[in-house]
């Protein structure tokens, strides 16, 4: 084996290596056979090796000295080289290989993990650079809950890539070209002829501008065709309306802002407009390549299997999204030289996107297959419904705006912790903050916690209850924590120097397997889940396995303490004791025959690693 330093991946990684070994000795004319290595029913071990029935499969009525599966599972594991890692090796029903995993070995790589830190355990990717293509609002229209799962999800995938040393350009491809702009700024020049003196103000909400300049479009001839000539001098970059498309698209880019701070999330702006002057040098190439073919005035892409055709160029002569995707993915993988393109937007748009990457893949952009690199991925999501099963809307039936949403989860959050006696605790800034941390985890939370690809149904008082699969459960386990380590007044910093990692009962044995198949965990939704991060939410429970160390060592310290207390009482007669858990590494006994006594208790409190200071006076 090598050294401890060479080692690298994760808890499978290490034990796939032995593992290979020990199969180029079983079946040396097998050299195609990767390790099948899975974490078993904890009955049985805490990893198996599940090579022997596809081996037999292979091997049968070739002549080998094999009679079944399970002949073929002991070769592989009396073949398993010796190492530190593995304790013990059984073989259950046709030829499975159970491992578990040597106390010893589980202690000293936790202690590893924890002098070096987390992120040396991190999953290893080969990519290098991804882009995460989310949240994408569109200008003048304000974020509402069918941006949520997008902007939520995004964040959190480009979070887990970047945790992996991947470099990751986050951006929002916002809606801020086409057909609206021309209303928008045709209204505009309507309501305000001086379009020197306009302000944000005066245009005030945007939302309810843009739903007016609709109806006008939608019920005025004139005003309709003024509108569309208004987008020809805006693409053709005449300084009046390249001024008011600027104005318009600030005033929602502040409104954006807001939300994505309380959020914690962090964007790179590359909208629409700032593809287009590309489209015409993207299309030309395309059409070089004989993709590109006229169809009732249109200029589209025929896709097999597909009803209708990827149109690039509309009848009248005008881009659209296909034309502004395909300029996008162009310059990303040839611009930016990312490797990896996530798109996060909901199930809705599946068919687009296929449309998308298998004209990429004609055009020679990607490679034929889905596991090369560069690749790109739609990762889909399902909608937000309300209590009615329907989609997520006020009692006006109108959409939900985020902003609302996450006012109405602080707020709630915030009378929780006043009905709760916070309020006589803390400052009325504590206050706010806790609120808002919670309110915005509990929402986050909620949203990830379910499988990306179905429905589900947003409710305040679930999400925001203290118990159960929650993020205020979690945040509270975790405040919970950090008070136990304040209170056990001991330099975490020092003892990672000082302290040896013992795991001496079986919760603690779990704790510290759960703790090193982090990057297991980790890895699965980036790579083999298709991006579904709710496979990574449920290893969040680590907070309940410490939770029950916790109780065990309670236990351990109560059964202590009594014993002490009757051995006390025993040799001092009737004594007034004092017993304080944790502040002392030394067991201190005043008063008389205290030399006796501490030699007598020493062997029973040492041995169980407890630390006491206690006081005898006599009566």
């Amino acid at each position: 084996m090598a050294s401890d330093e060479e080692v690298v991946g994760t808890v499978k990684d290490q034990l796939a290596k032995l593992f290979e070994e020990s199969l180029r000795v079983t079946v040396p004319d097998q050299t195609d056979t990767d390790p099948l290595i899975a974490a078993c029913n904890p009955r049985f071990g805490d990893y198996q090796c599940n090579n022997a029935m596809s081996l037999w499969t292979k091997i049968k009525g070739t002549g080998s000295a094999f009679t079944g599966p399970q002949p073929v599972g002991q070769a592989i594991m009396t073949n398993l080289p010796r190492s530190e890692m593995i304790e013990s090796c059984s073989i259950a029903g046709p030829g499975f290989v159970n491992v578990k995993l040597s106390r010893q070995w589980i202690a000293k790589s936790i202690q590893k993990m924890l002098i070096k830190g987390i992120e040396t355990w991190s999953p290893k990717l080969r990519v290098k650079r991804a882009v995460v293509d989310f949240s994408s609002p569109n200008i003048a229209k304000e974020m509402h809950v069918g941006h949520l799962r997008s902007t939520i999800i995004g964040d959190t995938l480009a979070r887990m890539l970047e945790f992996s040393n991947v470099e990751v350009l986050r951006r929002n491809h916002v809606g801020d070209w086409g057909t609206q702009f021309g209303m928008l700024i045709e209204f505009l020049f309507e309501k305000f002829p001086n379009m020197e003196v306009v302000s944000d103000q005066a245009i005030g909400d945007l939302e309810a501008f843009y739903k007016a300049s609709k109806q006008r479009f939608d019920s005025d001839p004139g005003f309709k065709e003024r509108a569309q000539q208004a987008v020809v001098s805006l693409q053709g970059g005449q300084e009046k309306y390249r001024k008011a498309w600027s104005q318009i698209c600030e005033i929602s880019r502040k409104g954006y802002e807001k939300v994505y701070q309380r959020l914690g999330i962090v964007l790179e702006e590359k909208g629409e407009s700032f593809y287009n002057p590309y489209i015409p040098g993207v299309l030309e190439e395309l059409a070089k390549k004989g993709l590109i073919e006229e169809s009732e005035g249109a200029r589209v892409i025929f896709i097999e299997g597909k009803k209708y055709p990827f149109i690039v160029v509309k009848s009248d002569g005008g881009f659209n999204y296909a034309s502004t995707d395909l300029t996008a993915l162009w310059y990303r993988l040839n611009e930016e030289k990312a490797e990896w393109m996530i798109y996060v937007t909901d199930v809705g748009q599946r068919e687009h996107f296929e449309m998308l990457f298998t004209a990429a893949k004609r055009a020679g952009w990607l490679p034929p297959g889905d596991n090369s690199y560069p690749k790109a991925n739609h990762v889909g999501f399902g909608l937000v419904l309300g209590e009615d099963g329907k989609r997520f809307r006020t009692r006006s039936t109108e959409v939900v705006k985020l902003v609302d949403l996450l006012d109405e989860a602080k707020s709630r959050c915030k009378a929780a912790l006043v009905e709760r006696g916070k309020a006589e605790q803390w400052t009325e800034e504590e206050l706010e903050q806790t609120a808002e941390a919670v309110g915005y985890g509990a929402v986050k939370y909620a949203d990830l916690k379910n499988n990306r690809l179905t429905n589900y149904t947003f409710n305040f008082d679930q999400m925001l209850n203290d118990q159960g699969n929650t993020a205020v459960y979690l945040l509270y386990a975790h405040a919970r924590i950090c008070s136990i380590i304040r209170k056990s007044g001991k330099d975490v910093e020092e003892l990672k120097k000082t302290g040896a990692l013992v795991l001496e009962h079986p919760n603690e044995r779990a704790l510290g397997l759960h703790l090193l198949q982090f990057a297991e965990r980790k890895l699965a939704p980036i790579c083999y889940q298709m991006c579904c991060v709710n496979t990574y939410t449920t290893y969040l429970d680590t907070s309940q396995h410490f939770i029950q160390i916790v109780r065990l060592w309670g236990q351990r310290r109560r059964q202590a303490d009594s014993c002490c207390v009757k051995r006390l009482q025993r040799s001092c007669g009737n004594a007034f004791i004092y017993l304080v858990f944790g502040q002392s590494t030394r067991y201190d006994i005043l008063g008389e025959g205290s030399l006796h006594l501490q030699k007598d208790f020493d062997n029973y409190v040492w041995a169980h690693n407890y630390r006491y200071y206690a006081g005898i006076a006599k009566k």
